[in-house]
């Protein structure tokens, strides 16, 4: 039977939005921190997490569709939609 890897408890930190929590991985630090319940983990630091990830704190760029189409009529006329002239 195949060794399992060794799953514990351990705390993945985002430091730029100052957020950490706690669960179970097999990732591994020397790095500890004391957490709140009194005890002592491995602490992973990452660069991006939910709180600091764009998609999720809703900071997301967004396309302005609108302002493209006008762009497009601008550049090229008409408003894009059929008259009764236009053969189907």
């Amino acid at each position: 039977m195949p060794q399992l890897p060794d799953y514990r408890p351990v705390v993945f930190r985002d430091r730029a939005a100052g957020y950490a929590f706690l669960t179970r991985s097999t990732a591994t630090s020397e790095q500890t921190i004391d957490w709140d319940d009194g005890e002592t983990y491995p602490v992973v630091d990452v660069e991006i997490s939910s709180e600091s990830h764009p998609f999720y704190t809703g900071k997301a760029r967004t396309v302005d569709s609108e302002g493209r189409i006008a762009q497009f009529e601008r550049r090229y006329g008409g408003t894009g939609e059929k008259t009764d002239n236009d053969s189907a």
